[in-house]
């Protein structure tokens, strides 16, 4: 498997592939200017497509991916590949975001995780600043989830699509989901949040912080001026050891590791490990070989900044903006979007009369259950997406 994947797919099983090989494709915005005003002379981000758009191009869906996601959601890049992208159990020939009928979009976020993974196109801190030939470092402007949107909407324009049919992802995917419907909500005509809230709350933000602290205490990390010498790598595999066992259970745990020892080791040992601490830590230190600690950093930021809509709508405000109709779907024993957080915003989006349809799913990986447990909600998205 893929160290892309292997962070929030352990243990896994692949399902069956999109027909045929899938190619990333990349599109740049020029003078890209954010929603705090700072500007990015050359936004460049790579992009997916499954499916063809038809002549109307009224068939498209926009996926948007999660934290540690790229733009791979199905198919394969090579025969070879161990696995399909993560949602390929969903998006394929008569699959329920069927690629007969509907243009499948899925977009590499700016500040992506995976700056170092051949694979992922994005423009973040471990790129150069064309105005310097040195890479951007820590002074990158900061970037919002509205940020990420609007790049999306770059990338709709160039494509000449005039409205998504649907917006759906998972975790982050389904905050920029929500975002989309806020902010553009004449530019779709559905949208699907999964395991996902409408705003980040205080429980968010400080797990957000904690899942971010092991790489500013790792003294490579000097501040975020660390490109040209050693990276923090200790400080971001700990944090990508930290995100991993907050994105599953403790069924996952228990049921997976019990208190079994880590081959080779004694937990008796003061250094000794139990099989699920080996487990964690090598995740986080494969993921940590293609991933930059201040790209990890910055995705903190944008997630704990998230409020759907623009900062004048206040925190419930951009949800009620949203009048298109929306299937939530969440996880019964998420810890990142607990369930309350997902009902409750269904609650504010169906009180001035959006129709909102909401869907519980589980599988024991909690909050991972909304990637790999995704086909579960298969029959309901595809019911969502073809509804007139």
């Amino acid at each position: 498997m893929r160290h892309a994947l292997a962070i929030l797919l352990l243990t896994a099983t692949p399902a069956l592939a999109l027909d045929g090989l899938v190619e990333k494709q990349e599109f740049t915005l020029t003078d890209f200017q954010t929603r705090g005003g700072e500007v990015i002379p050359e936004m460049r981000l790579g992009y997916e497509t499954y499916g063809t758009l038809n002549e109307a191009k009224d068939n498209a869906i926009l996926i948007p991916h999660f934290f540690s996601g790229t733009s791979h959601a199905a198919g394969k890049y090579a025969e070879t590949d161990a696995a399909p992208g993560y949602w390929d159990a969903i998006i394929g020939s008569g699959k329920p975001i069927d690629t007969d009928k509907f243009f499948v979009v899925s977009v590499d976020s700016p500040v992506n995780l995976g700056a170092h993974d051949p694979t992922v196109i994005t423009t973040g801190p471990a790129t150069v600043n064309p105005a310097t030939g040195e890479p951007w470092g820590m002074g990158f402007p900061v970037m919002t989830i509205g940020d990420f949107v609007d790049t999306q909407k770059g990338l709709m324009d160039q494509l000449g699509i005039g409205k998504w049919h649907a917006v759906m992802g998972a975790s982050m995917g389904g905050l920029q989901s929500y975002e989309w419907a806020a902010s553009y909500p004449d530019r779709l005509d559905r949208v699907i949040p999964i395991i996902a809230s409408g705003y980040a709350n205080a429980d968010l933000i400080a797990w957000l912080d904690v899942w971010a602290a092991p790489i500013k205490v790792d003294p490579n990390w000097n501040g975020g001026d660390y490109y040209g010498g050693e990276a923090p790598v200790a400080g971001l595999s700990a944090a990508l050891k930290t995100l991993t066992l907050h994105a599953n259970s403790a069924e996952w745990a228990n049921s997976t590791f019990g208190r079994a020892p880590a081959e080779g080791s004694d937990p008796a040992a003061i250094d000794g490990k139990f099989a699920v601490q080996a487990a964690l830590d090598a995740a986080g230190a494969a993921r940590a070989q293609i991933a930059d600690a201040n790209h990890f950093l910055y995705l903190v930021k944008a997630n704990q900044l998230f409020v759907a809509g623009q900062p004048q709508d206040g925190l419930y405000g951009g949800l009620l903006n949203i009048d298109v109709p929306a299937l939530l779907i969440y996880s019964g024993d998420d810890l990142v979007f607990p369930p309350d957080a997902v009902r409750d915003t269904a609650s504010i989006i169906r009180s001035d009369g959006t129709p909102v349809q909401t869907m519980q799913i589980g599988g024991g990986r909690g909050h991972l259950d909304g990637v790999l447990n995704i086909a579960q909600a298969g029959e309901r998205i595809r019911t969502f997406l073809e509804a007139e």
